[in-house]
Parts: C-alpha cells; structure tokens; sequence
C-alpha cells in the first residue's frame, strides 16, 4: 500500500505501508549526512511511520505529517553530530514546513519531535498524532520488546522488510560515547 491509495487505511492489525513518497524524498535530500548510515536510518523511519499510521488509523494528510516527523525526528544524529538532538531535529523539520508552505503544521510535528523519547503518555491537542508517534518510535526503539496494542505480527513484519541494519547498535554505541563524554547527562533527549 503506498500513501496515495484511497480507501485503505491502516490499523493495529493492517498491511504494512511500503511506499512513502514523501519520506524517500526527504531522506534523500539527508542522504550525503547520513552516510554508510542511509539505510539503517530509512528503515528505521519506515518502521516508526508504519507503527505511527498503524496507532492513530491515519489517512494520506496524517501520513504525510508522519513522514516529516519520521525523516527529521532523529536527523540531528547526523546533521549535528551529537546525541543531544532533538531541538536541531525540529529546526530542520521546521525549515523544510516553511520552505513548502505548510507552516501551519509546524506546532504539530515539533511537538512530535520534541515528544518521541517522553516516557509517559502525552496530552497534547486532541486529534494530534504525537501520542502515536511517541509510541511507535518506543516500539522501534525497543525492538518491538513494547508493542503498545500493536499485533506481534505487525512488528515482525514491520522488521522483516525494514530490518534495523545497524540501527540499534549504532545507538547503543552513541549512547556509550556519550555516557563516556557527559556521565551526568547521558540520553539528553529523554523526557519524563
């Protein structure tokens, strides 16, 4: 199923979406600071946006809110170089909203950024998709260990076209470089 098809949305149970237009684009753009990382990063938003559309029922407009949440919210890793990035994520996220006109969704889909690594539940505008979003990158980062109501099937499936490539142990190695350099701030894009 790609983004465009009318009358197929998906749910907790649904088809895995393996066409998104939208986040190839943008990824591709990011493709030069991604490096040897391209495909561990691609397949790890096609698994968060899949998780995401999957949560919230989403039709093509909530799609391609998640697709630019999905490509930016951890682009900072790479466009950056560190590991406290959420806040340079939303302002690539934001700069792509106004340069296409589509401004309007920047409280959104920063707040879907600045959200994805909080702990609990979100309470954000009704309607909204950050709940979700939080929720399927906590699915993916978990390595689908946390399913948030989504069926095991989905996640394996999710895992057996998008498979992490390095994903997780690139974090894991993050991570531990970080806790090395800032021992009193180890994961600075956590949330409670």
């Amino acid at each position: 199923m790609t983004v465009g098809e009318k009358g197929r949305e998906p749910n907790i149970n649904g088809a895995l979406i393996h066409s998104i237009p939208l986040l190839d684009e943008l990824l591709t753009v990011y493709a030069r600071e991604l490096g040897g990382d391209f495909t561990a990063y691609r397949n790890h938003t096609y698994r968060v946006a899949n998780f995401c559309a999957a949560l919230s029922a989403s039709g093509q407009e909530q799609l391609e809110r998640i697709a630019v949440a999905a490509a930016f919210h951890d682009l900072g890793i790479w466009t950056e170089g560190t590991f406290d990035y959420v806040a340079p994520s939303i302002e690539l996220a934001r700069a792509y909203l106004l340069k296409t006109g589509k401004a309007e969704q920047s409280p959104e889909i920063s707040e879907m950024i600045l959200e994805h690594h909080k702990i609990r539940a979100t309470h954000s505008q009704p309607g909204w998709l950050v709940e979700p979003f939080r929720r399927a990158d906590w699915v993916d980062v978990s390595m689908g260990f946390f399913t948030a109501g989504l069926s095991r099937k989905v996640v394996n499936d999710a895992y057996a076209v998008w498979p992490s490539a390095g994903f997780h142990k690139h974090l894991i190695q993050l991570f531990a470089r970080r806790m090395q350099d800032h021992p009193l701030s180890p994961l600075p894009m956590m949330r409670f």
